[in-house]
């Protein structure tokens, strides 16, 4: 611990006489108690948010322990919480702001822009365009819940442990579908099966192209053309499926049930160009489209997929039998090549693609086990959690792994992450966080309202553990990872 304030310390003296040396005021000012009732000091705020975010990204040490003592090491004057005058704030360089801020997680980047014009000119800047990457924000829980109503969303900072409510805008988000989760944005299909980006911090969104591109789908008018129904064809590239009928007539909201499993993105749709792919029925087949596109384009004839990993163009796709097929989305014909050959033994196992900090490709396996006697009676939980290294070049799953070492994994109905914990330290290394995305307890209708397979697992000790108590989302929508995103935020839209 002792280590620790030193090295915290040090670099407190590293960088804060750069904020004294432009406030020389800061050092000057000394005022009674009894001036400061009601109010608090910009600068000691300051100090407080650097405080806050040392121990979190760099130190992971206590936050009271280190304040306490920084404080004193600091400037004595800080200790007695005293007033600094609105005209010295302003004289902080706003690129030590920034800075500083871009150490926050969101909540606190919210709050220091709160405090006046100079800290809210420099947040707006840090979250303008280019300069949004310097922000490192830890992923949350985002979800629903009655208790917020139809317009709003639950997002549980796993940093802060604490919930936080967001606006979003319509159609009511409680309305909608969460099919994937990707750069701070989510895929949502609304009541009439229609899809949306939607980046739940700063309230963007951009419609996708229309359901009824995508190959399965018709639409159907009535006599006075109004779209009334949608015909789903039930088909891939190889076979006809159903063996009811070749077709279904579907209610506007019944389709996104039939045909959405998942949805995910190639990056940041704020900046510019990108890819939307989706994973959907009949047979979980592959559609993608790009920004500007005004229809789906179809990517047969391989089905059973279960998740995706973009770099950059080049999407990595994986089947539930383990076989990863990549896609030049940017080539003038896209076809599919087999990059690994099937490998799981068991088809009741769910299948994730990520790449680690390191760069090598990891195949992740998640066993669950039925709540009853039927090994396949929902909900399901998961009981095992298996990481292989996969050889792209090769070809071959190189071998299983028993450990993540200091990463840590997030799986479930979103982009899957594999981050360095020690540079989210209030994340546990070689732990998987994981929410539901069992096929049937996500698209099927009577499964939706079953307690969601949401939780914390410790690869090491074989262990499941409860994110928080009592829970604090709807069933459904499924809850999804979110990396929160704020580029372009607007700080006046948010309290």
């Amino acid at each position: 611990m002792e280590t620790c304030i030193r090295a915290s310390s040090r670099l407190c003296r590293l960088l804060l006489p750069k904020i004294f040396a432009s406030s020389p005021g800061l050092l000057k000012t000394r005022q009674t108690e009894s001036a400061i009732v009601g109010s608090e000091c910009p600068h000691l705020l300051l100090c407080n948010l650097l405080l806050r975010a040392f121990p979190t990204k760099i130190f992971a040490s206590s936050i009271y322990s280190l304040m306490k003592t920084l404080r004193h090491l600091v400037h004595p004057s800080l200790v007695a919480a005293a007033p600094i005058a609105g005209s010295e704030v302003s004289r902080l360089p706003q690129d030590i702001l920034m800075d500083i801020f871009a150490l926050l997680e969101i909540p606190d980047l919210v709050r220091a822009g709160s405090v006046c014009a100079s800290w809210r000119a420099a947040c707006t800047s840090l979250c303008s365009t280019e300069h949004c990457c310097k922000l490192q924000q830890t992923p949350c829980l985002l979800y629903t819940s009655e208790s917020l109503g139809d317009r709003a969303m639950g997002l549980y900072s796993l940093a802060e442990k604490k919930a936080y409510t967001l606006a979003l805008p319509d159609p009511p988000i409680r309305s909608r579908e969460i099919i994937g989760s990707s750069y701070g944005w989510i895929i949502t299909a609304d009541e009439r099966s229609e899809l949306q980006l939607v980046n739940p911090i700063t309230g963007d969104q951009i419609a996708l192209p229309s359901v009824t591109t995508i190959e399965q789908v018709q639409p159907v008018y009535d006599d006075e053309g109004t779209l009334c129904n949608y015909e789903y064809s039930w088909y891939t590239a190889r076979k006809w499926v159903s063996v009811s009928g070749k077709t279904s007539i579907l209610d506007l909201n019944k389709l996104r049930d039939k045909l959405f499993y998942k949805a995910f993105l190639s990056s940041d749709p704020s900046t510019g160009d990108y890819f939307v792919v989706l994973i959907h029925n009949p047979h979980a087949q592959l559609s993608f489209a790009r920004s500007g596109d005004e229809e789906w384009t179809w990517l047969p004839p391989h089905t059973s997929y279960e998740d995706c990993q973009f770099q950059g163009a080049l999407l990595y796709a994986t089947t539930d039998s383990g076989e990863i097929h990549a896609f030049e989305l940017g080539a003038p014909a896209v076809v599919a090549k087999i990059v690994l050959n099937r490998v799981k033994r068991s088809m009741s196992d769910r299948i994730y693609i990520v790449q680690a900090p390191s760069g090598e490709v990891l195949q992740i396996r998640r066993i669950t086990t039925g709540s009853g006697e039927q090994f396949n009676e929902l909900p399901l939980k998961t009981d095992t959690i298996e990481v292989h290294k996969v050889d792209l070049t090769s070809e071959k799953l190189i071998v299983e792994v028993d450990t993540l070492g200091e990463n840590v994994l997030f799986i479930g109905r979103s982009q899957s992450l594999c981050l360095c914990a020690k540079e989210y330290p209030q994340l546990k290394p070689n732990h998987a966080y994981f929410t539901d995305d069992e096929y049937l307890s996500v698209t099927c209708f009577k499964f939706k309202n079953l307690k969601r397979d949401i939780g914390e697992f410790d690869l090491e000790n074989n262990r499941n553990m409860e994110i928080v108590s009592p829970q604090l989302w709807s069933n459904s929508p499924t809850p999804v990872w979110l990396v929160p995103n704020p580029r372009r935020m607007s700080l006046a839209s948010h309290n």
